[in-house]
């Protein structure tokens, strides 16, 4: 057994990553255009980003070169809603065209409502520490009236657990506020009551049939062999062992299973879980490294002595793409599409004019070797979006990682390269995969 036919290869992008644009035809600020000052690497701010806002078309022709077959990108809520329950006409129309260049291209895309980018005018009415869910609902009604004719993916929130369960507990991301549990609490009921509002919103809208979700962080503890004894230590810990904002169970058992966690319930109220367990179609997952080597965890395993890193000191570890999707679908039985995966690289134009990034090329190979393996032992993966299509504004860090399969020049009109890994996964897709190596050989640990 291989890829299916209908694989979705595809890569991801974010609105406040790429766009830029942040006050053109309409659109007013969010909170990463206002709030980054001071708290950002270099005090660098997305409001120019990837000036992909005016290079939309050059892009779609170097995806359709890649030969992607979907393509996850968001929506810039305040673009489309300048003002509470005000809609711009200018901001619908910029997605609508976007949208039919992909299709164009015979690229599916695939549409997140909301990727950390919140308005400022729902900041200033309290954001997410206020019940601006209804302000979510209609949000998504526009969205899926506008566009539900040509988009059949639809996903509501990303990474609940980062903009929640880290920017609300570090401080680390815009509102760049630190909150008690009360706190992480009542933000988190507001955000799964903002989903399942919008999934009822999608589904009352929709002008045929859809394919609803979310995509969360997924937080992977690998097994330390190959025991029953060690899958389920790594299953739990995965699991029930991390149930906090910051966790799996959070958030996916109300979305997905209609209960809560012990450590939520407090934070629920009478019928909430009716509104915030929703049917969905599928959901995402965005999966980098395993969490065995993250000290804060305590998973207790010794790290390797030169260990594999990316530019972000991220543990390169393939296997979790292997053990995560088995993990969620022993527990959810769902379909899952792996929303996000990819390196940060010291990419740079080298002497001959190219980007030759092998580390990448090498890790992509490796992650999708395990990827292929889920597969063949049957778990229903729909497909794999590389994190990210083009080198963008990382949030906190400013523009110093590179993501991308795509260079971008930011000092230099935002010229665009296609790296050694955009031809490299342009011959995996090509091939749906017959050319990746055996898992066991790609995986560093245990598989």
């Amino acid at each position: 057994m291989s890829f299916p036919k209908d694989f979705l290869w595809g890569a991801a992008s974010a609105a406040a990553q790429v766009e830029g644009g942040w006050n053109e035809d309409g659109r007013t600020p969010s909170i990463w255009d206002i709030l980054y000052d001071g708290h950002t690497k270099h005090n660098h701010s997305p409001r120019e980003a990837c000036d992909a806002y005016h290079k939309w078309r050059e892009d779609i022709a170097m995806m359709k070169e890649i030969g992607l077959k979907s393509y996850r990108f968001s929506i810039s809520w305040s673009r489309v809603i300048p003002q509470e329950g005000v809609v711009n006409p200018k901001g619908l129309q910029f997605y609508s065209d976007f949208v039919d260049g992909l299709l164009e291209a015979g690229i599916e895309p695939m549409i997140t409502l909301y990727h950390w980018d919140l308005p400022m005018w729902a900041y200033e009415k309290g954001g997410w520490e206020s019940d601006i869910s209804e302000d979510f609902r209609f949000f998504a009604k526009v969205m899926t009236e506008a566009l539900s004719d040509r988009v059949k993916w639809w996903i509501t929130f990303n990474e609940p657990q980062v903009f929640v369960g880290a920017c609300f507990t570090l401080g680390n991301g815009a509102p760049f506020k630190k909150l008690d549990a009360e706190g992480m609490g009542r933000v988190s009921r507001h955000v799964m009551l903002a989903h399942g509002k919008a999934v009822m919103a999608i589904r009352e809208s929709a002008k045929q049939p859809l394919q609803v979700g979310f995509a969360q962080a997924a937080k992977c503890f690998t097994p330390l062999g190959l025991s029953a004894e060690d899958i389920e230590h790594a299953r739990y810990c995965t699991m029930e062992g991390y149930d906090t904002a910051r966790g799996n169970i959070w958030w996916t058992d109300p979305m997905v299973l209609g209960k809560a966690p012990d450590s939520l319930k407090p934070y629920l109220q009478e019928g909430d879980l009716e509104i915030i367990h929703q049917p969905i179609d599928f959901f995402g997952f965005n999966c980098y490294q395993s969490l065995n080597y993250a000290e804060a965890y305590k998973f207790k395993t010794p790290i390797p002595r030169g260990m594999a890193l990316t530019s972000m000191n991220w543990r390169i570890s393939p296997e979790v793409l292997y053990w995560i999707p088995r993990f969620f679908y022993e527990r959810y039985k769902l379909p899952m599409i792996i929303t996000e995966n990819g390196m940060s690289n010291l990419d740079f134009i080298q002497l001959d004019g190219k980007i030759h990034d092998p580390q990448r090329c090498d890790y992509i190979r490796r992650y999708l070797a395990c990827v292929k393996k889920a597969v063949e032992e049957g778990i229903p993966l729909l497909g794999y979006q590389y994190w990210s299509i083009m080198d963008n504004y990382e949030w906190a860090e400013g523009y110093d990682p590179r993501f991308g399969i795509i260079f971008v020049d930011y000092e230099n009109d935002y010229k665009r390269y296609m790296k050694d890994s955009a031809y490299v996964y342009a011959e995996i897709i090509r091939q749906n995969g017959e050319n990746l190596p055996d898992a066991s050989a790609a995986a560093l640990c245990y598989i």
